[in-house]
Formats: structure tokens, sequence, C-alpha cells
């Protein structure tokens, strides 16, 4: 029997038994991902871990807390790190993007031995600020004062940018901002703290939920006309449509 395929939008339009078996095909495909991403996973899992050996004071809604603090008694600590440095009015565009995910799932990771918060540079006064705007709750702590943000790499001094690169996602780098995004996960027997692992860039890509469903749209992401992937996002507050 002859194809029905037709183009449409630049797409084949094809009859269902030829889509099932199109659809089939690629399903063998992202079995074989699924199974690299979990042997991945295990890898991450499997990292050796080093001793934290500063000791780092934030500031919060409820005062000053320790690194252990943030814990909240659990093994597990997530800290995501949020690009917003001191006399900024508002934090990036990208990481609110990522933080508009984390209300939701706070309760689902605590219930798994973890906690989940966000640490950055800019004052607390000002994160309250733009915190309150964005309505969001989540527990959001500063740095300010302390090297939590240049030793996990995602700050930058002015010497370091002088230089014309700094250290970033593991390698010297040209960076636009004294600012960069990042996650750190650390963990706790109760007496010693140990970071386990930190991933930055792309790396942080597996964050945005946005983006996973972007991935299943016809379009996709649709950014290659963009000046940079991001450009098009925005603080939810200010989309023209909602």
């Amino acid at each position: 029997m002859a194809s029905s395929t037709v183009e449409l939008n630049n797409r084949k339009v094809v009859s269902d038994a030829e889509w099932l078996a199109a659809r089939k095909e690629l399903l063998a495909k992202e079995k074989v991902f699924t199974k690299l991403r979990d042997e991945l996973s295990r890898d991450r899992r499997e990292l050796p871990w080093e001793g934290v050996k500063k000791s780092y004071v934030f500031e919060g809604p409820t005062g000053k807390e320790s690194l252990a603090d943030l814990f909240a008694g659990r093994s597990q600590l997530f800290v995501y790190h949020f690009m917003m440095g001191p006399g900024w009015k508002e934090g990036c565009p990208s990481c609110s993007l990522i933080a508009d995910h984390f209300d939701g799932m706070t309760t689902h990771l605590a219930n798994r031995d973890v906690t989940l918060v966000v640490v950055s540079r800019a004052t607390y006064p000002e994160i309250e600020a733009f915190k309150k705007r964005m309505g969001w709750k989540f527990k959001w702590l500063s740095s300010n004062g302390n090297d939590f943000n240049y030793d996990y790499h995602v700050s930058f001094t002015k010497d370091q940018q002088a230089k014309g690169e700094v250290y970033y996602n593991y390698q010297m780098t040209k960076f636009p901002s004294e600012e960069a995004p990042g996650l750190s996960v650390f963990s706790t027997d109760g007496k010693a703290i140990f970071h386990t692992y930190s991933t930055y860039g792309r790396g942080l890509d597996i964050l945005l939920g946005v983006y996973n469903f972007l991935d299943m749209a016809p379009k996709g992401r649709d950014e290659d006309g963009l000046a940079w992937p991001m450009a098009w996002v925005r603080h939810h507050d200010k989309y023209d449509r909602s």
C-alpha cells in the first residue's frame, strides 16, 4: 500500500500505522537514554565526598544560621546558588525560572530526607523584597559577608573578572557577571558536613521542568533565532500573557 505521507508546516503527516512504527523506533532510543541516565545517576551518587572545613554563617528569616542549621534535621541538603548580588533590585530571570519550580517540591523532598534552600550574595533585605514580589515561599538566605559563594565558584571578585576569565564549571572561562548559577549538594552524619556534588551551566538544565515540557513540544525550545538560548525568559510577573 502506498504511503500517505504529506507535508504540513515542514512536518510529515503519515498514516496511523506509519506514525506508530516511527514512535516505536524513537521509544527504543528513549529507553537507551533512560538506562544511560540511570547509570550516570549511579556514578554521580558514587562520587567521593570532601569535608567542609569552613564554618559559614548565613542570614535568613530567623536570623543567623550555620550551614549545619540549614539541614533542618535531615541528612541531605541542596543549595541552589541564585544569581543575585548586593545592590541588585531583582534576581536573574533564568534563576527565577528555575526557582518557580521550587515551592511545589520542597515538601516532597523533605519527606525523602532532603532539605532545599536557596542562597545568594545579596543582602537579606534585598532577597526578602524580591522574594515577596515573586510570591515565593521557599527558604532563601544571604551569604553576604562570608566566602560561601566564592568557595563554591558562583561569585567572582573584581580582580578575578579583570583577568578576563574566571573559574566556573571546573574550568577557566569568560563569564559576563559577577554572580553565576549553580547547585551544590551536601550530606551530614550529624557531626561533620560533606560536599558531595556541584553542577553549573548546562548541568542545571535538568532542574528546568519547563524545558523538559518544551522538549516534548512540536517546536521544542524554539530558541534558534534568539541572541542567546534563554533570551525569551522573563520574571513571571513581566510576561505579556499568562
